[in-house]
């Protein structure tokens, strides 16, 4: 799904909105995945997502996996 969702233009196709943060949310959420596999990965992107509030932001974010 992750893969699908980048491919096909990610956060600016789908939201009209660029990512916040490097890496970009969907690949953050895919390094945790690989990282600490499905479960803990899947709660790590998603508390990155919820974190992605600033439309307005001037400079990215630099947030690496843990």
């Amino acid at each position: 799904m992750i893969r699908f969702y980048q491919r096909t233009g990610g956060s600016r196709r789908w939201f009209q909105t660029e990512c916040n943060f490097e890496p970009t949310c969907s690949e953050y959420t895919r390094l945790c995945i690989e990282k600490y596999g499905a479960l803990k990965g899947w709660k790590l992107g998603l508390a990155r997502i919820r974190r992605c509030n600033h439309p307005d932001l001037v400079e990215k974010i630099r947030d690496e996996v843990p």
